[in-house]
């Protein structure tokens, strides 16, 4: 074939420049299927970075069967700007899901892992404008809420598309101009799919309703979107930010943030609060916040015991005590308790993820709140104590109180956590009765009495890993 029109090709280098997405050092992957979007971004880049800094991919599917036209156009472009070109053959199964859906996770995965191969920087897909209005259609129709119509941007990660300035129609041009062989895909122009309904029917009537400027003013519109969008991103950040903390003891994966933090924010400056706090606990995996969930996870963090609200894929938002807790992990599975365990004086025990210490104290101590049990050795007995988790129908006499109450008011009252109360340290003597409940009440009834001049003294912590029990 003749060499590619260099006026063509330096305005579509100018094209790439322009992006901003790829810099003149970037060594680029680049997603050719053959089909003038792909040749006109492989003929860009080429030209912009040089052919040695591009690696050109190819997918064969081998779902129809003049795929191989697609492969002799991708690498016939190829051999004529220089490029090298990698050619896979992916094993689909169409019966067993979305086929474009497969075959878009098959060419995505494949070129990272090239792209990993050959330690290049960016992996580029030719998508333009008019992919970007058939997505916006596409989602307005089937996803409710805007993340959604922000989808398909110039970046995602280490995948760019550069062509997004241009209309399916100027990239035929440019390809056509150039001279470089490529091919179109027949199914195409068939209604097989809702983006090909879209692409043939839709479309073509808002531009004959808007003359001719249908595809731009989506452009405009999602790109004024993803403007406020990030305007309110910044504000729920600045907002969240100060007040977002790590879980509480049990919950190695989450985040908490206290309701009143985000009481003053606007209703959807809040949503994006609670998005962003979501999505830290699944390392920016995405999560669908709708306005419905997010009102709900608002209105249980309004009650004093709360609810919790499912976020799909273990992830849940638990509500108690003006407490808003995002957790993975638990979710959907019967948690197992911890066996009970048994604890000498002195000596040092594990329940779950707490180590258990008890010592004899050589000075006199005065307990001063419930993170310590000061006990008397007489009252506590000769027996081994028992380290648990709750009963139900356990009671204590809280020191500081009269009578005695059930663990289950008692949690309520001291604003304990549903999440927590089945993990708690359980200390309780050799006849079952409540000692010490960690962190939460000591029982007066083994207290030790002031002037006692060798106290037990019993602590939990989180243990350390390997940590192990004895004496």
């Amino acid at each position: 074939m003749d060499r590619p029109d260099r006026t063509t090709l330096d305005a579509l280098a100018g094209v790439i420049e322009s992006s901003g997405l790829v810099p003149p050092t970037a060594r680029v992957v680049a997603l050719v299927s053959g089909g003038p979007d792909s040749i006109t971004l492989l003929a860009g880049l080429a030209t912009f970075l040089g052919p040695t800094q591009v690696h050109a991919l190819h997918l064969d599917y081998r779902l129809r069967p003049d795929s191989a036209e697609d492969r002799s156009a991708a690498t016939g472009a190829c051999d004529a700007l220089g490029v090298t070109a990698t050619v896979f053959e992916p094993d689909l199964d169409p019966a067993g899901g979305n086929t474009q859906a497969l075959a878009r996770e098959a060419r995505y995965d494949e070129a990272e892992r090239l792209r990993a191969d050959l330690g290049f920087d960016l992996i580029a897909s030719g998508h333009t404008r008019t992919d970007l209005a058939e997505t916006m259609i596409y989602r307005l129709a089937t996803s409710p809420g805007s993340r959604a119509l922000l989808g398909l941007s110039g970046r995602r990660g280490r995948v760019v598309r550069p062509l997004l300035s241009l209309s399916r129609v100027e990239v035929r041009e440019m390809v056509e101009a150039t001279g470089l062989p490529f091919r179109d895909d027949p199914t195409n122009s068939q209604p097989l799919y809702a983006r090909n309904r879209i692409r043939n029917e839709v479309l073509p009537v808002l531009d004959e309703i808007g003359h001719g400027s249908a595809e731009q003013s989506i452009a405009e519109t999602r790109a004024e979107l993803r403007e406020q969008e990030e305007a309110l991103e910044a504000l729920a950040l600045a907002a969240l930010e100060p007040h977002l903390s790590a879980a509480p003891i049990g919950e190695p994966l989450g985040v908490a943030v206290p309701a009143d933090a985000l009481t003053s924010l606007h209703p959807a400056v809040r949503r994006i609060a609670l998005r962003i706090a979501a999505e830290r606990v699944g390392s920016g995996r995405p999560v669908a916040m709708s306005r419905d969930r997010a009102e709900e996870i608002w209105r249980l963090s309004q009650r004093p015991e709360g609810g919790t609200v499912e976020l799909g894929s273990g992830l849940e938002a638990r509500l108690e005590f003006g407490q808003i807790l995002f957790v993975l992990g638990r979710s959907g599975r019967e948690e197992r308790l911890p066996e009970p365990t048994a604890l000498s004086v002195p000596g040092r025990c594990r329940l779950g993820e707490w180590e258990v210490r008890a010592e004899i104290s050589q000075r006199n101590l005065q307990p001063e709140g419930p993170e310590v049990a000061v006990c008397s050795l007489d009252r506590l007995g000769e027996g081994e104590l028992t380290v648990r988790t709750w009963n139900d129908g356990d009671r204590i006499a809280p020191l500081g109180l009269d009578g005695s109450k059930s663990l289950a008011d008692l949690f309520l009252d001291r604003r304990v956590p549903r999440s927590l109360r089945h993990r708690l340290p359980v200390v309780s003597d050799s006849e079952g009765r409540v000692v010490w409940v960690a962190g939460v009440a000591v029982s007066r009834e083994f207290a030790a009495d002031p002037g006692d001049p060798a106290p037990a003294l019993i602590t939990a912590s989180v243990a350390s890993p390997g940590a192990g029990s004895g004496a």
